[in-house]
């Protein structure tokens, strides 16, 4: 049977410390979307947006770079130089 001291050796085991500026926890409490939310829950979801906003970056860098390849083969042609000189 686990007891209260025994319970908390369990837990305390995957937790770590990290050490912010007091600064950054007060951007951190202004982001909570409810009081009792714990700074793990929220920075997990800060995580996740993060990755989201990555990938999203990562697709829109793709897009633009095919879409230049096809701006140019639109633009860099002959027969656009032949209007520029007429």
């Amino acid at each position: 049977m686990y007891t209260i001291a025994n319970y908390r050796c369990h837990i305390v085991r995957d937790v770590t410390t990290i050490q912010l500026e007091k600064s950054v926890v007060e951007e951190l409490k202004k982001l909570k979307v409810h009081p009792r939310q714990t700074y793990n829950e929220l920075i997990m979801h800060l995580v996740k947006l993060a990755k989201s906003v990555r990938a999203n970056n990562q697709y829109d860098e793709f897009l633009h770079k095919v879409q230049q390849e096809k701006m140019r083969e639109l633009w860099d042609n002959r027969y656009d130089e032949a209007w520029e000189d007429a």
